[in-house]
């Protein structure tokens, strides 16, 4: 009797591609012998956390590369073999990743970190999800961290999305104004705009002592070693010659974006199983490219207003019809009018169309550039998609209000 027989025939209790897929989820801390090509980046974030192994405060750290290039990655690793290397000395170092993607008011980042590092049994305190304010979530995170750590590693990802950058002020400065005497606290922000610091208030510039370091794009050979790295994810044989380096060589293409190429494997693997077959080939790959930047732009856009998104249809169709790839606001909202006027939407004012074009550029939907006109002339912002006009126009047509935009072409 297989031991399969007494289970449910609904579900499926062998996978014929993968052998541990975990290994392909972005969220997986891989060893330090499965990390590729950032061997100097490693050992410059390691200077930085290495005072605290022995409970002193670590230099803070600003991390700057494009998406993909393995800032996070690397932030986590060290960190966590600081963390690994403390314990030998009987020091405790915790951290706190977290998204500014997601969470980015002073508020919550505050309460997030207080939750992460806290033990109740030890600080005699708990951090609620509502109810308190501010300062008291920050009265509760001097706590935990004076009670619970000897040193808090706070790591803030995409830390240009900061509401409000006075938490890194109040954090870098927590020992000095004696928020904390027993600890103390280092952070690592991480940024794909090198020029994030220019726009930090004029308080936190004058308290926020940092190193800062640049990650480069990966090239084609170590998206292939990174890949390999990984090929256990599969079974024996599953991957056919060409999966990893095509896979590789399509994320090259843009800038060598190692989680990009990590996600088309993923993705090719189960369209493969999708489809009952035993081999992951070419054609899986190129079909997975395509899933995979859908479901990025997707994650982009996810949750903007259907005003938004028509506009952003707008410049999609603009694209699609023109050798041109920049538009000014004036020609995308002439585009934008007809757009709302077959969704039934009102229209709104070029001032607020631009507003919003440029509130998708910070979130990197879109690019966004300030042109001048000439002397005496003033200037006018211009937009061009990031992404293929065919997946982002297939992205937004999923929105059941703008899917009578596909009737009508």
């Amino acid at each position: 009797m297989s031991a399969n027989d007494d289970r449910d025939p609904l579900f499926r209790y062998d996978d014929p591609v993968f052998a541990d897929e975990r290994l392909l989820e972005i969220t997986h801390l891989p060893g330090p012998d499965r990390i590729v090509g950032r061997d100097e980046q490693m050992q410059r974030v390691a200077d930085a956390l290495n005072p605290a192994i022995f409970g002193s405060e670590p230099n803070h750290l600003f991390i700057f590369g494009k998406t993909g290039t393995g800032k996070s990655l690397i932030s986590r690793s060290v960190t966590q073999r600081v963390i690994t290397e403390a314990e030998h000395d009987d020091v405790t170092v915790k951290y706190a990743f977290i998204d500014c993607g997601e969470q980015n008011t002073e508020a919550s980042i505050v309460k997030t970190i207080a939750q992460l590092v806290n033990d109740p049994d030890e600080s005699g305190i708990t951090v609620p999800d509502r109810g308190l304010g501010t300062g008291d979530y920050y009265k509760r995170l001097w706590q935990a961290v004076d009670h619970c750590t000897d040193v808090t590693i706070v790591i803030l990802d995409e830390i240009d999305m900061l509401e409000d950058d006075e938490v890194l002020r109040k954090l870098s400065r927590a020992g000095e104004n004696r928020r904390i005497s027993d600890s103390s606290i280092g952070i690592i922000g991480i940024s794909n705009k090198i020029d994030f610091p220019d726009h930090l208030s004029e308080r936190v510039k004058s308290s926020l002592s940092r190193d800062e370091l640049v990650f480069s794009p990966y090239d084609a050979n170590q998206l292939v070693e990174i890949l390999e790295k990984r090929r256990d994810a599969f079974h024996d044989g599953v991957l056919s010659d060409d999966v990893i380096p095509l896979t590789a060589a399509l994320a090259a293409q843009e800038h060598g974006d190692a989680r990009k190429a990590i996600d088309i494997l993923r993705n090719a693997g189960r369209i493969a199983k999708k489809r009952n077959e035993s081999q992951v080939t070419a054609d899986h790959v190129r079909d997975a490219k395509e899933k995979t930047e859908a479901d990025r732009f997707n994650e982009l856009i996810e949750g903007s207003p259907q005003q938004a998104k028509a506009i952003l249809y707008s410049l999609t169709l603009l694209t699609e019809n023109s050798s041109e790839k920049e538009f000014p606001t004036k020609i995308i909202y002439n585009q934008y009018k007809e757009v709302a006027r077959q969704l039934d939407f009102d229209v709104l004012s070029e001032r607020r169309v631009q507003e919003i074009l440029q509130e998708q550029n910070f979130l990197n939907v879109i690019q966004s550039e300030r042109e001048g006109r000439g002397r005496g002339r003033g200037a006018h912002a211009k937009h061009r998609l990031l992404e293929n006009p065919s997946i982002v126009k297939k992205v937004l047509l999923r929105d059941s209000r703008l899917a009578v935009l596909e009737d009508d072409e």
